[in-house]
């Protein structure tokens, strides 16, 4: 079987960080990926659609297009109905209009931001950070990942209470040090659970 090529376009480094460090332990041989990072929410949905035209003149009948975009304040579905539609325009199939095993081009909302799935798998993020209170996800504020509002602030003040990043959260290196222990059959997060999922039906 011809691995499937996965080709994800996201809205800034860490995320980047932290798939590249995931990946690789996740999907092994089953595929192939390379990650496109931008600057910031608003610079990828302007690339969007000239990205979408170009990758459909080329891409392989094993290519997977994935766009992962934070909701950060905005209306879910108003979001995901522009990302929809920029992928209709181009000429792809996504899982709402052609299936679950049939689709090219998946847009994945994370919710509320990257660090809600880092609290999402708190085992991952005690064994980055071995001083963190085990206790956080049984905090009524933490206890449902996507519902924490500002969730890298969140996460900040959580590892400086405990001794790290006096300075700020570097977010990049907590992408790479939290990835290479995230475990997505452990993580609680449900926007995770559904990037994973659809991630699934491409490579199983």
């Amino acid at each position: 079987m011809t691995p499937i090529h996965f080709v994800f376009l996201l809205e800034e480094e860490s995320m980047e960080a932290f798939l590249k460090t995931l990946l690789p332990r996740w999907l092994g041989d089953r595929s192939t990926y390379e990650t496109h990072s931008f600057r910031g929410k608003a610079d990828l949905l302007r690339a969007i659609p000239p990205r979408l035209r170009a990758y459909r003149s080329w891409l392989p009948p094993t290519g997977r297009v994935v766009v992962l975009v934070d909701r950060d304040d905005e209306d879910c579905f108003a979001l995901k109905r522009r990302l929809e539609d920029a992928g209709a325009s181009a000429g792809f199939r996504t899982p709402g209009r052609a299936g679950a095993a049939g689709w090219n081009l998946v847009n994945r909302i994370v919710v509320e931001e990257l660090e809600a799935w880092y609290f999402g798998d708190w085992e991952a993020v005690r064994s980055a950070y071995p001083r963190v209170s085990p206790h956080i996800p049984d905090k009524a504020r933490y206890r449902s990942p996507d519902a924490i509002r500002g969730a890298w602030e969140a996460f900040e003040r959580v590892l400086q209470r405990h001794g790290y990043f006096r300075g700020g959260l570097r977010k990049i290196e907590a992408a790479r040090t939290v990835g290479a222990h995230f475990d997505p059959d452990r993580c609680r997060s449900p926007s995770f659970r559904v990037f994973r999922d659809a991630l699934r039906t491409a490579t199983d």
